[in-house]
């Protein structure tokens, strides 16, 4: 199994037949310009595309990936809705909660509820984003996940039991202890770390906490020292404490910048 980071919450996993990309969203900066961050080469070999949420850096170019790779789509139950008898999803690149796009092949998932697919077992996860606050020289606006709010929409991770491995992918969210105690002994654990300065998920403490819930195998902190806007490390942590406290309960811990990867 090779297992390749892309900044964010965005990973393409590669096993048998198997190519799962996660998150496949987009990146802002500088030219408010959402280039993509899974390379367009790789799209066309992806098999199944997961998405832990509808915001751009997590969701941009879903549809996109989708139509290039007729892959299906894992994903929220919330993302999808029924209008004039058409399913449609979310639109990636709409203002606002716009359920505007049709996607082929669609497979919904519920928290805690498990599905079969293609030789997968797949268990949704409580996930909670936090709230973003963006931040234009002396001026802030604060945006709270809610009904009527498109930021953190349809948040839900995933536990991917894939030949005979098992992936915790978390997306954006808050910390989850009472809910997260029911997942035993991951093989991998892909966990939003940068939530200290901007608290739209765990920060590096709380992701310590979920840990030592979960006693993964192997740990991948994510989301955290990532371009936006006019930053080029929004969400910032410390991945060199977080990777110590981890590899203290006797767990792996391994770091990837953008485009690494990591074989098991």
């Amino acid at each position: 199994m090779k297992i390749t980071h892309y900044l964010y919450n965005t990973f393409v996993i590669e096993s048998g037949d198997k190519k799962i990309a996660i998150d496949p969203g987009g990146l802002f900066f500088y030219f408010f310009r959402f280039t993509t961050l899974i390379p367009k080469y790789e799209w066309e070999s992806i098999t199944h595309i997961f998405v832990t949420h509808g915001d751009p850096d997590h969701y941009w170019h879903m549809d996109r990936v989708a139509n290039v790779s007729n892959a299906p789509v894992i994903c929220n139950k919330t993302m999808v809705r029924n209008i004039g008898g058409k399913a449609l999803m979310l639109g990636p690149r709409d203002k606002g909660l716009a359920f505007t796009t049709p996607v082929e092949n669609v497979h919904t998932i519920s928290v805690d509820e498990t599905i079969q697919l293609d030789g997968m077992s797949i268990t949704g996860i409580k996930a909670t984003h936090g709230v973003v606050t963006f931040k234009f020289g002396p001026l802030s606006k604060t945006l709270k996940p809610g009904p009527d709010e498109r930021v953190g929409w349809g948040a839900i991770g995933f536990n991917i039991q894939l030949d005979g491995k098992s992936i915790v992918n978390l997306g954006d969210t808050l910390l989850h202890e009472k809910e997260w105690q029911s997942i035993k002994n991951p093989d991998i654990l892909m966990i939003p770390i940068g939530g200290k300065t901007f608290p739209n998920t765990m920060d590096e403490k709380e992701a310590i906490q979920a840990v030592k819930i979960m006693q993964p195998k192997l740990v991948i902190p994510c989301h955290y020292n990532c371009p936006a806007l006019f930053s080029k490390k929004a969400n910032p942590a410390d991945d060199k404490m977080f990777k110590k406290e981890v590899e203290k309960m006797g767990i792996e811990c391994v770091v990837l910048r953008k485009g690494d990867s990591i074989e098991i």
